[in-house]
């Protein structure tokens, strides 16, 4: 039986013609961004029922480029809705007439904002996902949500924590290119024809114009014509109308052995002249420049101006380093080894996202079957081609974000996990993170026992229905090597989920997808050969009605 159809769904297609195009017969970046802020909003729409603005768009990363004579299909859905604002995402992919051949292009996130008259904003309805997919996207939304908003802090912290003076003092200056030389201005009058139904300027026009300033910044450092591969985060921070007058500005902020950042910003005024402008966009984006056989050159060096163009060179080193973590560590496939990941405080904000993702992503499953259930409590089994996962359920009389609070202390795991011999906290990242080093009383094949640094990520519910969440993952510390005396052990994906079901009930739901050192355990478990799930969480039962008046003084935390 057919999914029934998200009422929000928005698909485009566009043939591309050779006015959509360049140079070199490829679409036009900014015009593929109109198509995609077009499909969005209409989506966004269909959901809130009124006018809707574009308030940001997240990052993009461009795996292909389209030809003239190829078709564009866009499809754009709300993924949620918050108070005023929804998430929608959009997946783009283009398709080759002449052999049927299709790939993917894009996929791009747009936060949209729902304005009523006069420009207020309205709260919405929420959005009810049906399909396994839209139930998926709408728990992860939340964990993109709060990713954006500490984004900025989160350069802020690694400018001010590694400084890059060094980098500029062991640079050569004679060859490197003076920033001021790739500096673009442009200004653009807004007609109607630039302007979207509500009499505000089309966002995914104002997108195309920051484009075409920042590729001729970058093809001044380069003196060839560079290809975009990155839009970092379009952030919409004001309207402009009909009649107003656009300046853009773009300056290569860094260049690195095969890429260059470009920053670019948005300002606008009215026929009043300069003497009122407002910033209202910026964004940064990031070119390579491929070779005949389509490999990226290297590219020269460069040398920023002193002040803010230094500032602008140490915040791309820092936008440089996130772009790696962020790839690393949210693209990183399950099949890699190591499954642990480097922990740092630039990676801090992608790991946490990371583990409540892959958490939320396994609960969203719908293939879930029952395997036993003895004493109110259920285990049920989930088989994907080369994983087993398990999720143990239980009803208990205790508040959520009371059992939230105790489980997401590992120290205390010991009292009802007979597995867990000590944990230490590590460190104390924020309020929702914490690092562990647990040492298990389980035997390793060598007859030494397990240890572990495991990344425990809490979150409560952003909105009326959502779980209590802690997520476990493995992650390595330089100060926590592997000893000789232990076994590393790695947790690929666990955690709890716990819903307030009544005043009184909360449903608690542990989830594990199986690695090779706990295989065999789970297995048994799952065969009827072993009762230990069953007597390891009547245990943790017993230790949430025994602590939860005592977990009180942190419930402040959450």
């Amino acid at each position: 039986m057919q999914s029934p159809r998200n009422a929000t769904e928005v698909q485009m297609s566009q043939m591309v013609q050779p006015g959509h195009a360049n140079h070199r017969g490829e679409l036009s970046i900014g015009q593929l961004l109109k198509w995609i802020d077009t499909a969005a909003c209409l989506s966004a729409e269909r959901h809130a029922g009124c006018p809707c603005v574009t308030a940001s768009v997240d990052d993009i990363y461009f795996e292909h480029t389209i030809s003239v004579g190829q078709v564009v299909n866009i499809k754009a859905k709300v993924n949620r809705a918050f108070n005023s604002s929804m998430e929608v995402g959009v997946q783009v992919s283009y398709e080759d007439l002449c052999n049927g051949e299709q790939w993917n292009v894009c996929k791009a996130y747009a936060t949209f904002v729902a304005q009523g008259k006069p420009a207020a904003k309205i709260k919405l309805k929420p959005f009810v996902p049906q399909t396994e997919e839209e139930k998926m996207e709408y728990s992860i939304a939340a964990e993109r949500r709060r990713m954006r908003l500490a984004h900025a802090d989160t350069i802020k912290g690694l400018v001010s924590n590694n400084p890059v003076q060094s980098e500029l003092e062991t640079r050569d200056c004679n060859m490197a290119v003076p920033a001021e030389k790739t500096r673009v201005e442009s200004v653009e009058l807004i007609l109607p024809p630039h302007g979207n139904h509500q009499g505000n300027t089309f966002g995914g026009q104002i997108m195309a114009w920051m484009e075409n300033v920042a590729t001729i910044a970058a093809s001044r450092l380069c003196h060839s014509h560079p290809t975009l591969k990155t839009i970092e985060m379009f952030h919409f921070r004001g309207p402009s109308q009909v009649g107003d007058r656009l300046l853009f500005k773009a300056i290569v902020n860094n260049t690195f052995k095969y890429s260059m950042e470009v920053g670019v910003c948005v300002e606008a005024y009215g026929h009043e002249m300069e003497v009122s402008r407002r910033h209202i966009n910026s964004a940064f984006m990031t070119f390579v420049v491929l070779n005949e056989v389509g490999q990226p050159r290297t590219l020269p060096l460069l040398k920023p101006e002193p002040g803010d163009g230094e500032r602008r060179f140490k915040e791309a080193s820092a936008r440089q380093k996130i772009r790696l973590d962020r790839k690393y560590v949210i693209s990183c496939k399950h099949t890699e080894v190591p499954l642990s990941v480097p922990w740092d405080e630039s990676n801090k904000v992608y790991l946490s996202f990371n583990n409540v993702t892959a958490l939320k992503t396994l609960v969203a499953k719908a293939n879930w079957v029952l395997a036993s259930e003895r004493e109110k409590v259920k285990m049920y089994i989930l088989e994907e081609d080369t994983f087993l996962s398990i999720r143990i359920e239980m009803t208990i009389s205790i508040n959520a974000m009371e059992a939230c609070l105790l489980l997401s202390d590992l120290r205390h795991r010991h009292e009802w996990d007979k597995h867990y011999a000590s944990a230490e906290l590590v460190q104390q990242v924020d309020k929702d993170d914490m690092i562990y080093h647990v040492i298990s009383q389980t035997m390793s094949e060598e007859n030494k026992p397990q240890d572990f640094v495991i990344l425990a990520s809490r979150r409560k519910p952003c909105s009326k229905g959502d779980p209590y969440v802690v997520a476990f993952r493995s992650v390595t510390l330089p100060t926590h090597p592997a000893k000789p005396e232990y076994t590393r052990g790695e947790t690929l994906c666990s955690g709890v989920c716990i819903w307030q079901e009544t005043d009184e009930l909360s449903k608690v739901s542990y989830y594990h997808q199986a690695t090779s050192g706990v295989l065999n355990y789970i297995t048994t478990n799952i065969a009827g050969l072993s009762s230990s799930f069953l007597s390891t969480f009547q245990a943790c039962e017993q230790f949430l009605l025994k602590n939860k008046d005592n977990s009180c003084i942190g419930l402040q935390d959450l």
